[in-house]
């Protein structure tokens, strides 16, 4: 029943209602409008549920009903729901009975509150019955932005700016056409549109190798191989050699039987060697015009023999770089630096050189000063980094490029901030791009990358899921969303969420994602029809979906798509807490009065510390102090007890390289909340003597803290309670079972891992490379040997690196004389053989007994430690009796 007025008023204007297909034609705009200030005057009401299922109501017996349709499809529309069914409904009866100046009213309403495919067909529709051209095709691009799949329409746009002159504007549509023929598989329309931007914009050879990549994979290579000849015709009449070779090579990929593509690449290097003296020669010997060589071996030969010219560079292990001084049939003259005018046959030449251009940097290295390369690298990083990336056929690390520069060129030091101006070049600089095999291999482009290239190449060589998710936000940011890279980089998630059978990490990242671009950008509207309540319908463990979304704008709209549409939302944030750690789900549980389940999980995590450490900390330091947390009577000192415990196992997991990275943060956690937050001294204040003697008991017995902490936190509990005895264990010197080293040698060991990571390494990597370029490993003795040394280069670093890692740097201010301890210097009487002895207590790094400092692991350290003056020792060592008195303990200098 019609409750309000309003609602009534409809019942009226329903229960009238007597449409037929012969009144249709009577049917007028203001109509509509009235229906719109209906609309309006529910909205003011609040009464738009009423009218709501009024109109459902009414539907159901009356499906054609223009009030009842048109209602509740502007109601859907205005609460941004996904399903338009009615309008479109709507649109239909009026479009069947052409009355366009009604359609195209309510297409234009259906378009105020966003983007519409069924709206703007129709739009576009009405506007080509009233020969309203220019309106259509506006109408029409818009329709494709929403609309990924529509082809046709896209290629009338590229005719119709070709024919009007704006010729840029015709060649990115017809690249739209050409991705959407190619995703349909319809190779006579890619074909048509592939010629057409050979005719139009022939030099974005970036363009034409992406296209052809994708035709190769989705339609076929021998139809990737057909277009790409006829690209290769154009660059054959500009005489652009290198570009002509590249595509006759990928097409040789395709089809390496193809004679007439052998002999097109043969007249290519004719054609580009043609100042060359041998390149006849070269083919010859190559065998490259022969079908019975495989073609891509005639290849390699050729190249490598035709690099070998007069005034060319070489590096030979031995005499490094020379410069080619003659060829004279197979005898060939170099001059190196330290050998001129070595002779040496043509075929062996081959096989032990490597040709180097130009302006290889290897080259530079040889003919350039020091200092003039030292300046001009670090003034110029873009010309240093394209120098080095194209030394290495194109295809460098940032690893290569500190190989080349450190410590030859640049200081380690200066490295540091070179690389990271480099790094920045590197990912903004239009003429660097990434390989397509990974993100952390650069190249040196020929064309300067748009920025949407650059992105989308980034993309597609990331393999990450949610990198990928990044660099789509990076491209929406600040690139053309109407590019066709982004519909394919948008296609790539919306393709999860189609396909999904179960609700996985990445089914739901991508849903989320697409809501996200959705939100931000309206044409993106309704990218997503799927209900996320319907999503999670077939979710299994929540949890684990939460925990693998390596994303946090996605874990946030996870959180709050959970609370606005899933019923059981309490219940699922407290599962999730342990997890996410928000401060924002405490609150929102708080003010929706889910108090009581907020303490049951605290107490759950208490009890279950060992389960949820970081949940726990996370408490102990956020929450402790809460009005409603202290209503559990939750002790402090086991909170501190509970830290304590946590911290130990922290440290015995990093020792056995269990879960390293997490249990690291934990430790650090834990030591920032104890110590440098100063818990544990504030707890010592106004703890009794019991309470402190357990608690640094506790302290005591974490084995791997460091020492100096102990020694700290003793001589705190010392001030603040000076009549405070500690126990006899207490009072032993603690040794960790980390590596303690004095500050100058921890510093030495750096030096020499960085000598042999900068230094070393590299020089051995060069060698292998070389050794690489000689062929045939079997028999390769300098393989062998390089191979070797890399062998021992990496022992030696494994072992620095393990020690560094467990080195605690001593801290002086804890030196104490009460006791033998480290950095002290101890008189010993020897009772067997009544003669005085000196020893100085260190690490095994310091370590020297011909000079008589020891180390505190040393068997004789050990026994040594922790005695006073005038205590009487006794032990045996490796059979061998000892016996001394200790005279005297000092200080050593540090």
């Amino acid at each position: 029943m019609a409750d309000s007025p309003i609602a009534k008023k409809l019942q009226e204007m329903l229960n009238e209602e007597k449409w037929t297909r012969a009144t249709l034609s009577g049917y007028t705009v203001n109509q509509i409008k009235e229906l719109d200030n209906l609309f309006h005057e529910a909205a003011l009401e609040k009464s738009l549920d009423e009218i709501r299922d009024l109109c459902a109501d009414h539907i159901g017996h009356s499906k054609n009903s223009i009030a009842a349709l048109y209602l509740s499809g502007i109601i859907a529309l205005s609460r941004q729901q996904i399903d338009d069914s009615n309008m479109v409904s709507l649109i239909n009866i009026f479009a069947d009975n052409r009355r366009w100046n009604i359609v195209e009213y309510v297409c234009l309403r259906i378009l105020e509150y966003g983007e519409n495919r069924n709206a703007l067909v129709r739009l576009a529709e009405c506007y080509e019955n009233d020969d309203k051209i220019d309106e259509m095709y506006a109408t029409w691009e818009r329709l494709v932005r929403v609309d990924y799949e529509e082809a046709d329409i896209v290629k009338l746009i590229a005719e119709k700016k070709e024919k009007a002159g704006d010729i840029d504007g015709a060649v990115d549509y017809y690249r739209k056409a050409l991705h959407r023929y190619i995703n349909k598989g319809l190779f006579s329309n890619v074909k048509e549109i592939w010629n057409k931007l050979i005719e139009l914009a022939p030099s974005d050879i970036d363009f034409f190798n992406h296209v052809q990549r994708k035709i190769a994979k989705q339609i076929s290579e021998d139809k990737a191989a057909s277009l790409l000849t006829d690209l290769y015709k154009h660059y054959k009449v500009a005489s652009d050699w290198d570009t002509s070779i590249d595509i006759l090579k990928t097409v040789i990929d395709y089809d390496d039987k193809n004679a007439g593509i052998r002999k097109e690449i043969v007249e290519c290097y004719k054609a580009k060697y043609a100042e060359h003296s041998h390149v006849d020669e070269y083919i010859r010997l190559s065998n490259l015009a022969q079908s019975y060589r495989n073609v891509h071996e005639a290849i390699a030969d050729f190249e490598k023999h035709i690099s070998f010219d007069v005034g060319n560079y070489v590096y030979h292990r031995t005499w490094n770089i020379g410069r080619i001084k003659s060829i004279k049939g197979d005898e060939i003259s170099i001059d190196f630096a330290k050998k001129r005018d070595h002779r040496m046959g043509l075929k062996m030449a081959v096989e032990s050189l490597v040709t180097l251009k130009k302006d290889h940097i290897w080259v530079l290295k040889a003919i350039w000063s020091k200092d003039k390369l030292h300046d001009t690298i670090k003034k110029d990083i873009p010309w240093a980094l394209k120098t080095i990336i194209k030394s290495f056929d194109n295809y460098a690390d940032v690893k290569k490029i500190k190989a080349e520069l450190v410590p030859s060129v640049l200081t380690a030091s200066e490295w540091t901030s070179w690389s990271s101006k480099a790094r920045d070049f590197l990912k903004t600089d239009s003429m660097f791009g990434n390989a397509p095999e990974s993100t952390g291999i650069f190249l040196v482009r020929d064309r300067p990358l748009s920025y949407e290239e650059k992105i989308y190449n980034q993309f597609k060589a990331e393999k990450n899921f949610f990198a990928r998710i990044q660099d789509l936000r990076d491209f929406m940011e600040k690139g053309d969303p109407d590019s066709e890279l982004f519909t394919e980089m948008l296609q790539f998630f919306s393709g999860y969420v189609r396909s999904y059978s179960q609700a996985t990490e990445q089914v739901v990242a991508a849903y989320l994602f697409l809501k996200e671009l959705s939100s931000r950008h309206p044409h993106l509207k309704n990218i997503v029809t799927l209900g996320f309540t319907e999503l999670m319908a077939d979710c299994e463990d929540i949890v684990y979906i939460y925990s693998n979304l390596k994303d946090t704008m996605l874990k946030s709209s996870l959180l709050v798509h959970i609370k606005n549409f899933l019923p059981d939302w309490p219940e699922i944030y407290v599962r999730l807490f342990p997890y996410a750690l928000s401060k924002h789900m405490i609150d929102v549980l708080l003010e929706a009065g889910e108090a009581d389940r907020l303490k049951r999980m605290i107490v759950s995590i208490v009890e279950n510390y060992r389960d949820h450490r970081e949940a726990f900390i996370w408490v102990a330091k956020n929450l402790w102090d809460e009005t409603w947390v202290k209503e559990l009577g939750l002790s402090y000192d086991k909170m501190l007890i509970t830290l304590i415990h946590i911290l130990d196992i922290s440290f015995k997991e990093i020792e056995n390289h269990r879960d390293t990275t997490d249990n690291r943060r934990i430790n650090k956690q834990v030591d920032t909340i104890l110590f440098k937050d100063g818990r544990l001294v504030s707890y010592f204040d106004t703890a009794g003597k019991d309470d402190i003697e357990r608690i640094f008991a506790l302290i005591s017995d974490v084995k791997d803290l460091d020492p100096a902490i102990k020694l700290s936190l003793r001589k705190q509990v010392t001030e603040r309670h000076p009549d405070f005895k500690f126990s006899d264990d207490e009072s032993k010197a603690v040794v960790s079972r980390g590596l303690m080293v004095t500050a100058a040698m921890y510093e030495e060991k750096n030096r020499l891992l960085a000598h042999i990571m900068e230094v070393d390494v590299p020089a051995n990597q060069k060698e292998i490379a070389f050794a690489l370029s000689l062929g045939d490993l079997r028999e390769n003795s300098e393989y062998k040997a390089a191979k070797e040394k890399q062998d021992e280069l990496n022992a030696k670093v494994g072992k620095l690196k393990n020690e560094i890692e467990r080195a605690q740097i001593f801290d002086v201010t804890t030196i104490t004389t009460s006791k033998i301890s480290f950095a002290t210097e101890v008189l010993l009487y020897n009772d067997l053989d009544n003669v005085e002895e000196t020893y100085v207590i260190l690490g095994p790094w310091e370590s020297d007994p011909s000079n008589h400092t020891i180390s505190y692991l040393s068997p004789l350290g050990k026994r040594l430690l922790n005695h006073k003056i005038g205590d009487k020792l006794s032990f045996i060592i490796h059979d061998r009796k000892f016996a001394y008195t200790v005279k005297a303990i000092k200080a050593i200098s540090l």
